[in-house]
């Protein structure tokens, strides 16, 4: 069991598809939909990549997750899960149930199951807090990061020889190495500042709600407060002071912990220097994109 974990558009998917290309494989994704409907949709999906039949009465997750280690005793393939988070929202008590079937036919089974989720808050609290049932259960989870800078510059160089320290800046900062956002503008040929400023500013961009659409799905109905934070921080007003004073004295510890902790949307600075106890802290927003995007078009 691999788990793949990172924010939307940075590559996973398209990560684990290519490291699997060559062998047999089951891809799942899980969609916000009944759990018998969404095991219906599975069904054919099965049947067609692994040559087999599967039986039509498999109306819940657990039967057919069974039904796949069974099946993987006799057989080599890839089973890869994709939104696995969202199994939460469908029936919670998923977790549990896959962890017995998990445990009770892994020594036994060939199956290369590889699980992708891009909410890092329920992601971590799955796989790595250790009261989930599925806690330990991962041979590896990786956590899948942004482009370096070395890596974006080659993919400019090779897309636009002539390019300008500004059009690498630009790049880096409007994309911050996440891989989707990087091919939009080369596909796109917009591989000058001047050029990538146009393209996700004009009428209809998906860049004019892609920070808003990212972040309601991991804050969810509390997204406003988190939101006035984030704004504050890009506006330049990154201590716990400064954004309560502008919040009109609402209460944000909570807040900052969780966006910390939970989500990684935000990180502490301290002075050089500083004592680890000192309360001396300034907050940063950690994502290139989120930033750009909180500073100048929200």
């Amino acid at each position: 069991m691999t788990v793949v974990t990172g924010r939307r558009r940075i590559g996973k998917t398209s990560l684990i598809m290519r490291s699997i290309e060559d062998s047999p494989t089951v891809y799942l994704f899980v969609g916000r939909k009944n759990e018998a409907t969404l095991c219906a949709e599975f069904i054919p999906v099965i049947a067609q990549s692994l040559e087999t039949f599967v039986p039509n009465e498999i109306r819940t997750f657990r039967s057919l997750f069974q039904y796949l280690m069974e099946l993987s005793v006799s057989r080599v393939f890839n089973l890869v899960i994709d939104e696995f988070q969202e199994l939460d929202r469908i029936n919670p008590s998923v977790f549990g149930e896959i962890q017995k079937v998990w445990d009770l036919h892994k020594d036994s089974s060939r199956m290369n199951l590889l699980i992708s989720g891009s909410i890092y808050s329920l992601m971590h609290k799955i796989f790595e807090n250790n009261k989930e049932p599925l806690f330990s259960r991962a041979g590896k989870i990786i956590r899948l990061q942004p482009f370096r800078v070395s890596v974006i510059k080659q993919i400019l160089a090779d897309f636009h020889p002539g390019y300008t320290p500004d059009d690498l800046l630009a790049l880096y900062t409007f994309t911050g190495g996440v891989a989707w956002y990087i091919d939009l503008f080369m596909k796109n040929k917009a591989f000058t500042r001047t050029k990538m400023i146009h393209f996700m500013t004009e009428e209809n961009s998906l860049f004019l709600t892609e920070g808003k659409n990212l972040l309601i799905e991991e804050f969810g109905k509390e997204y406003t407060v988190y939101f006035s934070i984030l704004e504050c921080i890009s506006r330049g007003l990154t201590s716990r002071g400064d954004i309560e004073t502008a919040l009109n004295g609402v209460e944000i510890g909570g807040y900052l912990s969780r966006m910390e902790k939970d989500f990684s949307v935000i990180s502490q600075r301290k002075p050089i220097f500083a004592r680890p106890s000192s309360k001396q802290v300034r907050y940063i927003i950690e994502d290139n994109f989120l930033s750009f995007w909180f500073r100048f078009i929200y």
